[in-house]
C-alpha cells in the first residue's frame, strides 16, 4: 500500500525540520525520509557537541540542541518519520504525482518532493593506512559522540579544516596531550581559529605536526600512535591512544543522480524563486542545492525551507490565492501551532 501525501521531504537535518515547520505552517502535512536511523543529519552524525554560533536570537548552541529544539518547534505539525532508509527511486506518474520508494519498500504517492539531504549519502573520507579499519569506531574515530571520552588521553587529531580545528580547540584542556597533524603548512580553517591553535603551540598547550600519516604505531595489539613523514622524508612518532580524523566528507548522491535532475557537480540546481529543481515538483533546500551566490549555512537553508513551502503550496492548489500571514497575529496559525493568540506578543 502506498502512502498518498502532499509532500514528502528527503533528509532530516535542521533543513528538512524546519521544512515540516514553514510546511505545517501552511497545512501541509510532511512524511519525511532519512538513510540514518535518526534525526538530525551532519549535526546529529558527525558533531553533536559542536557549538554553532550563527543562528538568530541563540547567541550560543550545540548542535544536537539545535536540532531538538527544532523537534519542539514541529512538535505540533506531527511529521511522520521514515527512518534508517533511503529514498531510491522517485518517478513521475501520469496523474502528475511521484512514486517514491525506499530501500525498505516504504512507497508514496507524492504530489511534491523537497529533497533536503545536506551533501546526500556521507561517508567521511577514511585514514588510509594498513590496519586502521580495525580500530574504526573504536581509538579511531571520524566524529566526537562523547567528549567526555578524551579525558586525560593522548589525543591526535588529523585534519586543516574547520572540524579538525574546532575541535582541536575544545578538546585542548581535555586531553592529557593533543598533537594536531595536517599534511601541510597551510589550513582550510577560520584564520582565528589557526591562529589561537598556533598561541596555544606557542604557549607548549599542545604540539603540531606537519606530515602525512604513513603509518599506525601498535603495541601490545593496542593504538599507541602514528609514524608521520614530513616533506622531507623524515618519519616521526607521535604518541597517541586517541585518534580522530577530519579530512572531511565524500559526498554522493547516490540513487538521486537517477532522477533526471539538473546538477552542477554534486548539487542540484533550483531556481531562487520557488528553489524548483529542473523537474517541476520536486524542490531543494540546504547544503544539496546550488545556485548563484550560494552559501552552505543553515540559516541560508532555513530561508530557503520559507519560500520553498510557499512554493509547495502553489504547486498543490495554484488556484488558492495566497496570503502572508503572521504567526504572531493569524488565528488559523495559532490554531495550526496550538497556541493560544491572547498569549502572543502583538509585533510582527
Amino acid at each position: 500500500m502506498s502512502t498518498e501525501t502532499d509532500c514528502v521531504i528527503v533528509g532530516a537535518g535542521p533543513c528538512g525540520l524546519f521544512q515540516v515547520f514553514e510546511l505545517g505552517l501552511l497545512g501541509i502535512h510532511a512524511n519525511v525520509v532519512d538513510s540514518l536511523p535518526y534525526t538530525g543529519g551532519q549535526c546529529t552524525h558527525l558533531y553533536p557537541d559542536k557549538p554553532i554560533y550563527d543562528i538568530p536570537a541563540l547567541p550560543v548552541c550545540g548542535a544536537q540542541e539545535l536540532v531538538e529544539r527544532l523537534e519542539e518547534q514541529i512538535a505540533p505539525f506531527s511529521p511522520t518519520y521514515h527512518l534508517g532508509q533511503e529514498v531510491v527511486q522517485c518517478a513521475p506518474m501520469d496523474d502528475g504525482r511521484f512514486h517514491v520508494v525506499t530501500s525498505k519498500g516504504t512507497e508514496f504517492h507524492a504530489r511534491t518532493v523537497i529533497i533536503a539531504g545536506g551533501v546526500g549519502s556521507f561517508q567521511p573520507r577514511p585514514l588510509r593506512v594498513e590496519g586502521a579499519e580495525k580500530y574504526a569506531g573504536d581509538t579511531i574515530n571520524y566524529a566526537v559522540r562523547n567528549r567526555d571520552r578524551y579525558a586525560g588521553k593522548h589525543l591526535i587529531i588529523l585534519g586543516g579544516g574547520d572540524s579538525a580545528l574546532d575541535w582541536t580547540l575544545d578538546l585542548v584542556d581535555m586531553a592529557d596531550r593533543l598533537t594536531l597533524v595536517h599534511r601541510r603548512e597551510g589550513f582550510r580553517a577560520a584564520p582565528a581559529s589557526v591562529n589561537h591553535m598556533k598561541e596555544l603551540v606557542e604557549q607548549g598547550r599542545m604540539d603540531l605536526v606537519i606530515g602525512r600519516t604513513a603509518a599506525l604505531v601498535e603495541r601490545e595489539g593496542r593504538l599507541a600512535g602514528l609514524e608521520v613523514k614530513d616533506a622531507h622524508g623524515d618519519i616521526h612518532t607521535v604518541e597517541g591512544d586517541e585518534v580522530l580524523v577530519f579530512y572531511g566528507l565524500s559526498p554522493n548522491l547516490g540513487p538521486i543522480k537517477e532522477w533526471g535532475l539538473k546538477l552542477n557537480k554534486n548539487q542540484i540546481v533550483v531556481d531562487t524563486a520557488m528553489f524548483q529543481t529542473s523537474v517541476p515538483g520536486i524542490f531543494a533546500v540546504g547544503d544539496i542545492n546550488f545556485y548563484p551566490g550560494k552559501k552552505k549555512l543553515i540559516l541560508s537553508g532555513f530561508h530557503e525551507a520559507a519560500l520553498t513551502a510557499f512554493a509547495v503550496q502553489h504547486f498543490i492548489d495554484p488556484e488558492k490565492k495566497q496570503f502572508l500571514q503572521y504567526t504572531t497575529t493569524s488565528p488559523a496559525m495559532h490554531e495550526r501551532l496550538g497556541v493560544d493568540g491572547s498569549s502572543v506578543g502583538k509585533h510582527q
